[in-house]
Order: C-alpha cells, then structure tokens, then sequence
C-alpha cells in the first residue's frame, strides 16, 4: 500500500505504475507492505534505494543508519500489538531524501495511524519530511510512554492483589487458577517491558544518528529537536529497568507465595502423618491375633483400646497447637 501525504496534510493513495507521477508538495510518503512495482516507482522518482525487507532486519549499527547518495536511511524497532496478548516488534525504515519523508514498514503501529489522523487537523505537524520526521518519531515515544505507564499500573495493581489478605477468611491463600492467571499477567507485562525496552534503545540509537552535525539550518532545528527526543528517550529507557525490577520481584514474591502454599499443603498431611500413628499404633498392637495377650480376656480392654487411640491422637494435635504450628 501506498499512501502519499502532501503539505497540504492530504492523503493522497497512489497507483504505483511506469505512467506515474509522484505529486508536487510531498512530504510524506508511507509504503506499507509494498509491492515491488511501488518499490521501484519511489525509488525511480525519488533516485535512492529502497531497502528489502531481509536488509530491514539486520541489527548491525552499520546496516541500520547510514547516509547513501544524499538520503539518510534510519531503521528502528517499533512495538506493535501492544493492546493484545501477543506484543511484538517490527522494523520500521525511515528515509529523509531532502524534504521528503519515506517510511517502509510491514506492520501497523498505531502510532503511524494517530499521526496520519492527526496531520489533518494541525497542518503544521507535516509541512515537510524532516518535521514529519520529528513529530512521527515523538508520537512513536508517546506511544511507548503511555504503554510503561499502563504496565507501571498493572504491576502495582497485581502487587496489592499478591499481598492482599481474604477478608473472609483472613488469609492470603489462593486457588490454583489464581495463581496461573497472576503469572500470566507478569509474563505478559515483562514481554512489553523487554519490547518496549528494545524498542527506545533502537530509537536512542536513529536519534542519536540524527543529531549530528549538519550545515542547513533547518538540519540544525532537527538535530535540536533529535536531541531533546533523546533525553526523553533514555528517560524512558531507564524507567523500563525500574518497572522490570519491579516485575522481577513480583514474580520472585509470587513463586514465593505458591512455595508457602505448597508448604501449608505438606505440613497439614504430615501433622496428619503424626497424629495418626499412635493410634496407628495401638490398633496394630491389640489386633494382633496372638493366643496368650493379657487383655484379650478383658471386660474393658475394647473400650480401653479405643480410649487410648482416641487419647494418642490428641495429645500430639494438642502439642501442636501449643508450639504454635497450626
């Protein structure tokens, strides 16, 4: 697909073909899973090279941010599919050929959309590529920004469910399900994190790239605006590792909260264990079917038996509950 902003913030579609003509007053062009036919008309009417997607994905600094026949080729992670259970992460190139901006992606961050959206009504967001440039990478650190937060959230909201105590029962116990359901809620906020870490420091790196020294003076409005990006962006990068430590230790509470349940579940089984071996006992003695037994003619020895079972297994569940172990 292939979609074509002008100054004017309309979006003009385009069909790629050898009778086309690239339109006068273009500032943005944005080739979504493009076809080879529109690779060839971008890279015919704007003279550059557009990268394949097997060169996208390479992570070598070198192969990512270079300038090659007057355009500037930038390539950066994205976080896509943040709102669904399968986050991800997709390269995205961008490409400042003069006062055209070209982006090449094969997915849909929704950063792209609002910014297209937004275009439209503040026409000053993309009155050439360089500033669309700018604005499109700071809504893509917005983006990145609102999702830290959302996971910041979650992870408190899920500490004060891990520590909270039943207020009917007046303990912390919790069901298998619940259990399984907390640790998918941590894996799923430690996959954003990770992604969202890489994401920023990919961009850390374009920004960096972009911010130095150029001649033009509308390069140097760029490289000023780059690097206030910059700070933004290894403030983000730092806060992931403050919400990945926090992610860590509840997942360490949390294994630590199934090993006190699993303890509560063995210790009951062995207090158990232990009340019942005496009277275990007992009956394996007076069931013994030996001729001489002293109390086998008794007149009391069944009800004396049965006394002393009764007696053996509650000394020990006594016991306990004095030492405190119930």
């Amino acid at each position: 697909m292939l979609n074509v902003f002008s100054t004017e913030t309309r979006l003009i579609p385009l069909q790629a073909s050898e009778a086309a003509i690239l339109p006068e007053g273009v500032a943005w062009i944005d080739l979504l899973r493009p076809t080879q036919d529109e690779e060839k008309f971008i890279a015919r009417s704007l003279g550059i090279e557009i990268p394949t997607r097997e060169e996208m994905q390479e992570i070598e600094p070198s192969s990512r941010l270079y300038i090659e026949n007057g355009a500037m080729y930038l390539t950066a992670n994205i976080l896509v599919n943040a709102d669904t259970d399968e986050p991800g992460s997709t390269a995205v190139t961008f490409i400042l050929s003069g006062q055209r901006l070209i982006t090449i992606r094969y997915a849909e961050p929704r950063p792209f959309v609002t910014f297209a959206a937004h275009i439209t009504r503040q026409p000053g967001l993309c009155v050439s590529g360089p500033v669309a440039l700018i604005n499109l990478l700071d809504a893509i650190v917005d983006r990145i920004a609102d999702i830290l937060e959302k996971v910041g959230a979650d992870v408190d909201g899920l500490s004060r469910h891990v520590f909270r105590r039943d207020s009917k029962r007046g303990t912390r116990r919790r069901s298998e399900v619940e259990f399984e359901a907390v640790l998918r809620r941590i894996a799923h906020n430690q996959d954003l994190t990770a992604k969202a870490r890489d994401s920023l420091v990919s961009l850390g790196r374009l920004l960096s790239f972009l911010a130095l020294p150029g001649e033009a003076k509308q390069a140097k409005d760029l490289r000023m605006r780059a690097k206030s990006l910059s700070r933004d962006v290894m403030s983000l990068t730092d806060h992931t590792g403050f919400v990945a430590g926090n992610i860590n230790f509840l997942l360490e509470t949390n294994m630590g909260m199934i090993n006190i349940e699993q303890n509560a579940i063995i210790k009951i089984f062995s207090v158990a264990a232990v009340v019942f071996l005496p009277p275990t006992l007992v009956a394996s003695i007076y069931g013994m079917n030996f001729e001489f037994m002293p109390e086998l003619k008794w007149m009391l020895g069944y009800p004396l038996a049965i006394g002393l079972m009764i007696v053996s297994a509650v000394l020990p569940y006594l016991w306990f509950k004095h030492r405190g172990w119930l």
